[in-house]
């Protein structure tokens, strides 16, 4: 994801706007991990973390690999990193402000 239009924003924003999965974003920042290893610092079901999973792979913002039997999960850099970078686009004025164009 290159360039992020504020729809895709939007919709990154929404699923990132609940406190479990900001945890979960936060728990991943450290390395991959699988299902059981994440549930261990929650104190909420197994499919209340799958739905929890399922919105973050869904919006691109986490990926998952087998390994045997495991699912394991990871942040996406290339979805996380240009996130990031909308802040410095949103909060400071720049030549690509929405007010100069």
């Amino acid at each position: 994801m290159d360039t992020m239009n504020y729809e895709d924003l939007a919709k990154l924003l929404k699923v990132m706007s609940d406190k479990s999965r900001l945890e979960i974003l936060d728990l991943l920042s450290c390395g991959p991990m699988c299902a059981n290893d994440i549930l261990m610092h929650f104190k909420f079901s197994q499919p209340t973390l799958s739905h929890h999973m399922k919105q973050l792979k869904e919006s691109g913002l986490v990926t998952t690999w087998k390994e045997g039997t495991k699912v394991i999960y990871a942040n996406n850099l290339e979805v996380i990193s240009p996130l990031m970078a909308m802040q410095n686009v949103l909060f400071t004025p720049n030549q690509n402000c929405v007010c100069k164009k």
